[in-house]
């Protein structure tokens, strides 16, 4: 009896650490995708400002 209720209570234990485990890979994903969307914000940022930069550069000749 006392073996079963040790058993039970490791596999609780397991699925706790499991749950944490997962929760840390779900918050590393969400901070790649953040890394990854503000980093095509940057691009067309960089973007942008180049062409008016152009644009000023054809307004002077």
């Amino acid at each position: 009896k006392r073996k079963k209720e040790r058993k039970k209570e490791r596999k609780k234990e397991r699925k706790k650490e499991r749950k944490k485990e997962r929760k840390k890979e779900r918050k590393k994903e969400r901070k790649k995708e953040r890394k990854k969307e503000r980093k095509k914000e940057r691009k067309k940022e960089r973007k942008k400002e180049r062409k008016k930069e152009r644009k000023k550069e054809r307004r002077k000749e």
